[in-house]
């Protein structure tokens, strides 16, 4: 027994010693003839990993084609003109007395037969009349539809008025005389030149002087009062500015009465007239 394992454990050396030779001396045999194998240890290189390449997608630039849009113009309304008025111009305005009914042809004032519907004071009275723009926005705020009224003399601006087409002939001739008229306010069948203040006696010196005046004349002086753009007028139709208003250096420029009543009592001759020369 003992000699069974002695050889078996002489067997285990010397297999022993031929893996070692084999490692430490290529080509060495061992005793039984045969090469020892070796196992050469397998290197594995790591992967390489290619990185994706994205082509970025082409992105057609939208075109936007531009919409012929009509920039909306606003209205004025009364309440802007009343402030405009009160407030660029300095002028004592007040709300007109309005009209009333299904089809607004008749005045609000208690008189059935107004000769002027809508187009005078009421309430407030003409006395009420100012330029503080808080108390104009109250008014208008309250009365969005009542017309703008011009409380004229004073310090505010004066004005004479005639039949549409007889004025239209009168400006004609001024300006070919090449004097500078302010502005002019038109209805649709009667003009208003705008000038300077003036008193009823200094009016009446004038009409004095002249040998005739047409009763189709109206002077619109202290106390009295005259109806502003966009408002409805009184016949029908609207109110518009002829001539607008324009400030120079010197503020808003307004010519004499003298200087133009002459031309527009030569144009107004023959015009249908009617009603009191002063308008209040």
């Amino acid at each position: 027994m003992r000699e069974i394992l002695g050889r078996r454990l002489q067997r285990l050396r010397d297999r022993l010693r031929s893996l070692c030779s084999a490692a430490r001396f290529p080509g060495y045999r061992a005793a039984d003839g045969r090469t020892p194998t070796t196992r050469t240890p397998t290197t594995h290189a790591p992967a390489t990993r290619t990185p994706a390449t994205r082509t970025p997608a082409k992105r057609t630039p939208t075109t936007r084609t531009p919409t012929n849009r009509t920039p909306v113009t606003r209205t004025p309304t009364l309440l802007d003109a009343a402030l405009t008025c009160a407030t660029a111009w300095q002028w004592p305005v007040l709300p007109g007395v309005g009209r009333s009914g299904a089809d607004s042809a008749r005045c609000a004032c208690p008189d059935p037969d107004c000769v002027v519907p809508g187009a005078h004071p009421f309430d407030p009275g003409l006395l009420a009349a100012s330029a503080d723009a808080r108390m104009v926005a109250w008014w208008w705020a309250r009365r969005p539809s009542a017309p703008v009224l011009l409380a004229t003399g004073g310090t505010a601006p004066c004005a004479v008025s005639l039949p549409a087409v007889a004025a239209a002939r009168a400006v004609v001739r001024l300006d070919a005389q090449g004097m500078r008229l302010g502005p002019i306010v038109a209805s649709p069948t009667r003009w208003s030149l705008l000038v300077a203040p003036y008193s009823l006696e200094r009016l009446g010196e004038l009409l004095y002087s002249k040998d005739h005046v047409p009763s189709s004349l109206r002077f619109h002086g202290e106390g009295g009062y005259l109806l502003l753009p966009p408002s409805a007028a009184s016949g029908g139709g609207q109110v518009h500015w002829e001539r607008e208003p324009v400030a120079g250096s010197d503020g808003l420029w307004l010519p004499e009465v003298e200087d133009v009543v002459h031309a527009l009592v030569e144009a107004s001759s023959g015009a249908p007239g009617g009603g009191s020369r002063l308008a209040y």
